[in-house]
């Protein structure tokens, strides 16, 4: 085993931070804790943490076993973002409340949103092309980073107030559809 190598670690580090946005994410979340009441920091972080590594290492057998491509997990990924871009934009509720409680960590929040269809595909494109501790040194950092922004929500949901609150949600509702239609296109063959 090669040891460490702080460039591409940093590399890695740097293109999991770009898809998984937790900075891009903050109006869901925001919209989350709102509905959930609250969104448990440490779980959410733990679970990004095992679905990425789980991924990383056996994520294309799983999928082999269970008959799916990494194309169809893209998809229904981006079917439920999909519709949560549509609740922010719309300002609608298609997710029922009470549905959510303390699973709003994990899903929508852990998955699919920060380590969505489109992390875990960008997993399994850079194992082969990086050393498997090197992803597994950023995926650490990017978990603890997404543990900084989930903790300090409150915070910066006070920073921002109602009004840009608001202005993000629906900003970001537009981005998140983009993103949605572009992983649903990316990944069927129409």
């Amino acid at each position: 085993m090669q040891p460490f190598i702080f460039k591409e670690i940093l590399s890695i580090t740097m293109i999991l931070f770009a898809i998984i946005d937790i900075l891009g994410a903050i109006p869901v979340v925001i919209q989350l804790r709102q509905r959930a009441g609250h969104i448990e920091s440490e779980k959410a972080s733990i679970a990004v943490l095992v679905l990425m590594v789980v991924f990383l290492l056996i994520g294309d057998k799983i999928l082999d076993i269970i008959g799916l491509d990494v194309a169809s997990f893209a998809i229904a990924g981006s079917l439920v973002i999909f519709f949560i871009a549509m609740e922010m934009i719309l300002g609608i509720n298609l997710f029922k409340s009470e549905d959510l409680g303390s699973t709003a960590s994990i899903v929508p929040l852990a998955f699919p949103l920060i380590a969505g269809a489109g992390t875990m595909t960008t997993l399994l494109s850079l194992k082969s092309q990086y050393q498997t501790q090197n992803i597994l040194v950023a995926i650490v950092i990017n978990t603890l980073f997404v543990y900084l922004v989930l903790k300090n929500v409150g915070w910066l949901e006070k920073l921002l107030g109602k009004t840009g609150i608001n202005i993000l949600r629906k900003a970001f509702g537009v981005i998140l559809l983009a993103i949605a239609i572009k992983l649903f296109r990316s990944n069927t063959h129409l």
